[in-house]
């Protein structure tokens, strides 16, 4: 799912850039061409990692007075600048972390994306969100609110920008999986794949990520995902090393929930309260 980002500082003309919504991303990441049309200052260097086993990418973190999606306006952003050849998408991604102020509403088969204001905790009063980039990281401590209307949520954890939802593979004891819409498929650490299936080399299929090429790819033989109320059946699953993203986290994650699944679903996030939904239309695909 695409959109259209207004960036700019206050001194530059503001640049329209085309972002990938990535669930499994944070913030707003561009690259250095869109950085510069959209005059978004250099703040500090930086490197940056992710899946492949080439090394950090280069960037730098830069500062953009506003960034504008549709009616919605950001103030006072910061945003991760990548080299082109790391940034998977069309000029850059944006993270959904950026709307946790709302309740997220991505309705992936259909390509509509909606957002709208979380049910007010008991006592408290409906508060116009806030818009600035920031406040998505800022630390902000509830206790859990699960509203009425929301009963049918499922919980989920964050470590960081990371959404992590407990599933099982095969029978085995709940497991920490990532719900990452820029995953290019669901994913199954290599470790774990050998602990519930069978598991053969795979020189023949590629996964790249930001830190480049993975050296080793696995196939998992039977992988039976169950999270949320649903059961996904899967065969000879791409599988590899995904312990870096695991200590990066703070917390082992087992696998990813990618886009070749979560594209067939409508998926509601509140960030607010860790919860999320799934719903999945069967007679749309027939």
């Amino acid at each position: 799912m695409k959109f259209q980002a207004i960036a700019g500082h206050s001194e530059a003309i503001p640049h329209i850039a085309i972002l990938l919504l990535d669930t499994g991303a944070s913030g707003i990441i561009v690259d250095p061409k869109v950085a510069e049309k959209g005059g978004i200052k250099r703040v500090v260097q930086t490197d940056f990692r992710g899946v492949g086993d080439k090394g950090n990418a280069n960037g730098y973190v830069g500062f953009a007075d506003s960034v504008r999606i549709g009616d919605l306006e950001f103030q006072g952003c910061y945003v991760d600048v990548i080299d082109k050849r790391s940034v998977n998408g069309e000029d850059g991604l944006i993270g959904t972390d950026i709307f946790a102020h709302y309740l997220v509403d991505i309705d992936f088969p259909n390509g509509k994306f909606k957002l709208s204001e979380l049910p007010p905790r008991p006592g408290d009063s409906a508060t116009q969100p806030a818009s600035d980039c920031g406040a998505a990281a800022a630390p902000q401590f509830y206790d859990q609110y699960i509203a009425p209307e929301m009963k049918s949520y499922t919980p989920i954890l964050h470590f960081g920008h990371d959404l992590l939802i407990p599933t099982r593979v095969n029978d085995s004891d709940p497991r920490l999986f990532l719900i990452d819409s820029g995953a290019f498929d669901d994913v199954i650490s290599s470790t774990f794949a050998s602990e519930v299936t069978k598991i053969s080399d795979d020189s023949h299929t590629m996964v790249k990520g930001i830190s480049g090429a993975v050296n080793k790819v696995y196939r998992a033989d039977t992988v039976n995902l169950q999270f949320s109320h649903f059961l996904h059946e899967r065969q000879q699953l791409v599988s590899f090393d995904i312990s870096r993203m695991s200590n990066d986290a703070g917390t082992e994650i087992a696998g990813i929930l990618g886009f070749a699944m979560l594209r067939l679903m409508e998926v509601k996030i509140d960030y607010r309260d860790g919860l999320v939904d799934f719903q999945f239309d069967p007679d749309r695909f027939h």
